[in-house]
């Protein structure tokens, strides 16, 4: 514990000296990432795409490019490989600037050159994995926004823990990962300023983590993380006890301190990430024995007029973001959306039972799956299988809607007939409730069941207001094409890029959507609902990003949040939500 503290201690009076070249290289390199590399990136998807007519990437039509459009195939791979080596090069400018901290802005330029030109073709696949496997101790060390999306979406997690196997299989991989991420810490350095080659890199940092030292590492990055941690603990404690007092001004006052106390937050938070960056990346630089470059000098003038500009501009925006905040014009009120009908295990999902307990709660939307039965009708259900909630082992298209109808299913201690759409489309209207249809499809749909649903349902659809959406792209393109008036959202479990595509509107796995593809979808006219969000935690982020929608199993939840969420007039509870929901300055994310 001795050695931990004399590290953090070395590394923070390293931190202390050059506070001000810490910070706007953190910052800096921020800025450019979001306003330069990034737009320039999604530009150039959106052109590769729209050269080849591909509205999306997909899981689903991921196979699809690479067999039939090989130029564009080939162009998202040369993309990707400059991708690597831009992460690549970030990685190494942050780690030489830090070596040569209070060197010219020229001179680490010119070092970093010097670093990546060693870099070899082959050895881009393992530092594409390198990047991957450091991500679990890249937010106490050092995160890119490039590889913030390198993530397994919650709902897959979700279903992996609900199995024992899978559960097993989770485990293991997440172990495997933390062993060579921690493992193969020192690789990015050694390859940098011992001119290594990947392969060898990696196999000397295997060296220096073993007989118990990578613990070493384990330890005094989180003794770094925790630190941190409980440092913003305390001040953002002593704000929100602030903000408590400053409430009981006049409401001019209450405000002023309000904004201030949120620039205060914003402030506190980005000093701890980069003092928490900088302490880790020192630790790493120290255990490859690269020793950081410390010449007496001032601080140069470049150094002040750029810090100067980049802070004021900075300082600027928060406090006139801060302000619209306070006034709660940046607070969007949601579509509420029950998913699958229910509304905390109240009933069997997608049955008219469960419709009339969940309808009590005036949700915007209920949300329900269509399959086509065997005799080309539609049933209310979400599986492909009847197995799980009817022992049955049969699929919607092995049976004809009259003998599905027949069927009672049991879930969460409820039971319940299946439901045709006809009979559900009745009880909501008797209800008054909007719905939201989601259109399931197999192989065994037949090749007219788009047409059969628009021509039997479409005029209703549009009469009440209803929404179409699907998984199935397919759908949403040729629902478009017969009745282009249905309002039609895409389902994505991914967020790999802005689609180019026929919807109005997108479904998206909430664990990876951000402000971006928000603000994006926004600007194009286009709906974003976040599915399936069932923490109050997370529905408040939802509301604060800016979501059209927030689709849940727990619908009571929701409205509380929403309603707590408006309710909040006090400056002190919006300074309190703002430090729980939102991310912190120094994030890809805000």
């Amino acid at each position: 514990m001795k050695r931990i503290y004399m590290d953090i201690k070395n590394s923070n009076a390293i931190f202390e000296r050059y506070w001000l070249r810490f910070l706007l290289l953190f910052v800096g390199l921020d800025l450019f990432n979001q306003f330069l590399v990034i737009p320039i990136f999604r530009w150039v998807t959106t052109y590769i795409l729209q050269a080849g007519a591909i509205p999306f990437i997909s899981y689903q039509n991921v196979l699809t490019i690479l067999t039939t459009h090989t130029l564009v195939a080939i162009a998202l791979i040369v993309e990707l490989v400059l991708l690597v080596l831009i992460i690549y090069l970030q990685f190494a400018f942050m780690l030489v600037a830090i070596k040569k901290i209070n060197s010219s802005f020229k001179l680490i330029l010119k070092n970093t050159w010097q670093a990546i030109r060693h870099i070899r073709a082959a050895s881009l696949l393992l530092l594409l994995v390198y990047f991957i496997l450091i991500v679990p101790f890249a937010d106490i060390v050092f995160r890119t926004p490039l590889l913030a999306k390198i993530q397994i979406p919650e709902f897959i997690l979700d279903y992996m823990t609900r199995n024992i196997w899978l559960s097993l299989i989770l485990i293991v991989f997440y172990v495997i990962v933390f062993i060579l991420g921690i493992r193969w810490i020192y690789t990015l350095p050694l390859m940098i300023f011992n001119k290594m080659k990947t392969r060898q890199a990696i196999k000397q940092s295997w060296q220096k983590t073993r007989h118990g030292n990578w613990w070493q590492v384990l330890s005094t990055l989180l003794v770094i993380g925790l630190m941190a941690a409980v440092f913003l603990f305390i001040c953002f404690l002593i704000v929100y006890g602030m903000q408590l007092l400053w409430d009981l001004l006049p409401n001019i006052f209450a405000m002023g301190f309000a904004n201030f106390n949120l620039f205060l937050v914003q402030l506190v938070s980005l000093v701890v990430s980069v003092w928490s960056s900088v302490v880790g990346l020192l630790f790493v630089l120290k255990n490859v024995d690269v020793e950081v470059t410390l010449q007496s000098r001032r601080t140069s003038k470049a150094v002040i007029v750029w810090s100067s500009i980049i802070f004021t501009l900075s300082a600027v925006s928060a406090v006139v973001n801060n302000q619209f905040y306070l006034n709660g014009q940046t607070l969007k009120h949601p579509a509420t959306i029950s998913h699958r009908g229910v509304n905390n295990k109240n009933g069997v999902q997608n049955t008219i039972a469960a419709l009339k307990k969940t309808a009590k709660l005036h949700p915007t939307f209920v949300e329900i799956d269509l399959h086509e039965t065997k005799d080309n009708q539609f049933v209310v259900m979400h599986d492909e299988n009847l197995l799980k909630l009817a022992g049955i082992n049969k699929m919607p298209k092995d049976l004809t809607l009259k003998q599905l109808t027949k069927i009672t299913i049991s879930e969460d201690g409820h039971k319940a007939k299946i439901a045709s759409f006809d009979q559900y489309l009745k009880a909501a209207k008797k209800l008054n409730q909007r719905l939201l249809i989601e259109i399931k499809t197999t192989p065994r749909d037949s090749k007219m069941m788009l047409e059969r649903f628009n021509k039997k349902y479409g005029a209703l659809v549009l009469k009440r207001k209803y929404q179409v959406q699907s998984l199935d792209y397919s759908v949403i393109e040729r629902l478009h094409q017969i009745n282009p008036k249905i309002y039609t959202l895409y389902i994505q479990p991914y967020n790999f890029t802005y689609p180019q595509s026929v919807a109005d509107g997108y479904s998206m796995e909430y664990s990876t959507l951000n402000n971006d593809f928000i603000w994006q979808a926004h600007i194009k006219g286009d709906s974003v609902y976040a599915w399936t969000v069932n923490e109050s935690s997370i529905m408040r982020k939802m509301m604060f990003e800016g979501v059209n929608g927030i689709i849940t199993d727990d619908l009571s939840t929701l409205k509380k949040t929403i309603h707590e969420f408006e309710d909040e007039h006090s400056y002190a509870s919006r300074v309190l939500n703002y430090i729980l929901v939102l991310p912190q300055p120094y994030s890809s994310e805000r």
